[in-house]
């Protein structure tokens, strides 16, 4: 049984992974700014499932957040947004947001959860949901730029932790979630073209990646990021 973070771990990916770890019988806590979204696995009313409503974006407060977590062996650091902005007309209050909740926000809960995580009896895992839009120049800049940042950050704490937590990341390309509907059409259509799939990745698709890597991956498997891209950026 393991205790494990969800951030955004009320809807799309997050959610997946959320009745996941519930089926492995593990306690999660989410970690979400708004619960009112109705889903058909009733997660607020489970037993192994804590809800904290929690505004990720203010960085300021976060350790008012980390007092309210025990035990952590898996920290999941899911939620993230996408805002269909050019770099030229881009709000400093959107910019900000953006930053915060999309990099900033999992860098400094993983430092702040260090030593729980290293106090766990199964060794602490991390596990960023990255982009794809951190590895290409993104439409949204502050997105790519949160993203690909967020890579190096996987990278950068898997050797600072020298194994004592292994810190893992995963960069899909766009998923069939609520962030669908903020790319425009025609960019859907130009990233299908380039799958062989001809599809967009689903949300338990991705789930199911990133729960490999919180759970079952081997130890040697860390510092990395996993695309999950259906081949539309190859390396």
């Amino acid at each position: 049984m393991r205790n494990v973070v969800i951030t955004g771990g009320n809807k799309g990916i997050g959610l997946a992974l959320t009745q996941k770890f519930v089926e492995n019988g593990d306690h999660v806590i989410i970690v979400a700014r708004d619960f009112s979204n109705q889903e058909t696995f009733d997660y607020q009313n489970h037993p192994q499932v804590r809800c904290i409503a929690f505004d990720l974006s203010q960085t300021d407060r976060l350790s008012e957040l980390v007092v309210q977590l025990d035990a952590v062996d898996v920290l999941i650091n899911n939620a993230g947004l996408l805002q269909t902005l050019t770099y030229d007309a881009y709000p400093e209050v959107n910019r900000d947001y953006g930053l915060n909740l999309n990099l900033l926000t999992p860098v400094m809960l993983t430092t702040l959860l260090e030593d729980k995580l290293k106090a766990s009896p199964h060794k602490g895992r991390v596990v960023n949901n990255a982009s794809i839009a951190g590895q290409i120049g993104h439409p949204d800049i502050w997105y790519g730029i949160a993203k690909a940042g967020l890579i190096n950050a996987t990278k950068a704490f898997a050797k600072a932790f020298q194994g004592q937590i292994i810190v893992n990341a995963v960069a899909p390309s766009p998923t069939e979630t609520e962030l669908l509907n903020n790319i425009p059409e025609h960019r859907q259509q130009a990233f299908l073209r380039n799958t062989i799939s001809g599809r967009f990745a689903t949300a338990q698709e991705v789930a199911d990646a990133m729960f490999w890597l919180a759970t079952d991956c081997p130890d040697y498997i860390n510092g990395i990021c996993l695309d999950i891209n259906n081949g539309s950026l190859p390396r």
